[in-house]
């Protein structure tokens, strides 16, 4: 991935400084960063970010597997909190970030906090940059994530 974002060296700059911020300052645990990044990169149809996530996003943090599998699937999470976290990226994705007033006060009443609005807005920015490029470049799994290859459930 990295391979091909540094044919620009502004969008792989951005990238990985946006990635960083997110993940120091966010205000969101490891898991619930992943439950964004993994929701996101499933939204935007990444084959390569859903493999590389749901690899990473057990080995490091501590993601149950049936959290991963149910974003993999697009199904319900079993996690009330994470599925709050997961509908409102989808919302917050699907809408354009025109959130709706009750999608808001509804992610707020979850537990989550308006600054936390923001944050969400900014991984799925870091994910439309990686998703993206790996759309363009047609970006191929790296054995290491093969173990968790994914297509798109079809409807």
């Amino acid at each position: 991935m990295y391979g091909a974002m540094v044919n620009s060296p502004g969008l792989l700059e951005t990238y990985q400084l946006r990635y960083e911020r997110f993940r120091s300052e966010s205000g969101f645990t490891p898991a619930e960063q992943e439950v964004v990044f993994l929701t996101s990169s499933f939204e935007n149809d990444c084959y390569y970010c859903m493999a590389a996530r749901s690899m990473l996003s057990g080995a490091l943090s501590k993601v149950p597997k049936d959290t991963t599998d149910a974003i993999r699937a697009g199904t319900a999470i079993p996690d009330a909190k994470l599925a709050a976290l997961a509908g409102f990226t989808r919302h917050l994705i699907q809408t354009r970030s025109r959130p709706t007033a009750e999608a808001a006060e509804a992610f707020i009443g979850a537990g989550y906090t308006e600054r936390q609005i923001l944050e969400a807005i900014l991984a799925i920015a870091v994910k439309i940059l990686s998703n993206y490029s790996n759309h363009i470049f047609g970006t191929p799994v790296d054995g290491a994530f093969k173990g968790r290859l994914w297509t798109a459930p079809t409807a």
